[in-house]
């Protein structure tokens, strides 16, 4: 399998944000800063490079009715080490984040990474997939939290940008603002995606694109000219 393109699936083609739309209830809860986002980021990341490895190991040893309580099991005891660790060592952040680390294990992404990737592929596939999944995370729910951080505290990574005059949208930090940036930022990611598959043309497959899975934008504006 192509390392590289099962890497760049989990960022662009596939991001779990952007694309996917899974873990959404942490990315509307703990995006009110950038901090907040790349600490979620890395730590669904470490969670994610562990579980994958775990369950490919072991993928010829759970038996099919239990794998799920497997799946659980392996990747609640990752969530606990990195919880520890930012006990630890970054208590801070830990208690920014609150409950959404220990949520990490029914994380949808995780779990479907779990059923769908690493319980089928090798070690090395499924460490690069959680990787790029989880820098995928990362990256959108950082760039979500440093819009609202900016618009909402006119700061970045706690850094003030404007001066006593300015006025931040108090409103972005809230939960229908983190809606508004989360549903935007979605369209603006599908609106570049259908303007380069526009650009560069799609190669179809039965009405899907092959080179990203989704329903090719030439081919629904033919049927709806018919």
């Amino acid at each position: 399998m192509n390392l590289f393109k099962v890497f760049k699936n989990g960022i662009i083609d596939e991001n779990p944000t952007f694309r996917l739309v899974l873990g959404t209830c942490p990315t509307l809860a703990i995006t009110t800063s950038a901090i907040n986002g790349i600490g979620m980021g890395l730590s669904t990341t470490a969670v994610l490079i562990g579980s994958n490895i775990v369950i490919s190991l072991l993928r010829k040893f759970i038996p099919a009715k239990v794998r799920m309580p497997a799946f659980v099991t392996i990747i609640a005891g990752f969530v606990t080490i990195v919880q520890l660790l930012l006990k630890a060592y970054v208590p801070a952040l830990d208690k920014a984040l609150g409950i959404y680390i220990p949520l990490i294990v029914v994380n949808c992404i995780i779990m479907a990474r779990a059923e769908s990737f690493a319980s089928k592929n090798p070690v090395l596939d499924s460490a690069v997939d959680g990787l790029g999944m989880g820098i995928g995370f990362t990256i959108a729910i950082t760039l979500i939290g440093s819009i609202r951080e900016i618009l909402g505290s006119g700061s970045i990574f706690g850094t003030q940008l404007f001066g006593e005059a300015a006025s931040p949208a108090l409103a972005i930090i809230l939960p229908p603002g983190g809606f508004l940036i989360f549903g935007l930022s979605i369209g603006l990611v599908n609106l570049i995606t259908k303007r380069q598959v526009l650009k560069t043309g799609c190669s179809t497959n039965g009405g899907a694109c092959e080179g990203c899975g989704m329903p090719c934008p030439m081919e629904i504006s033919e049927k709806e000219g018919e």
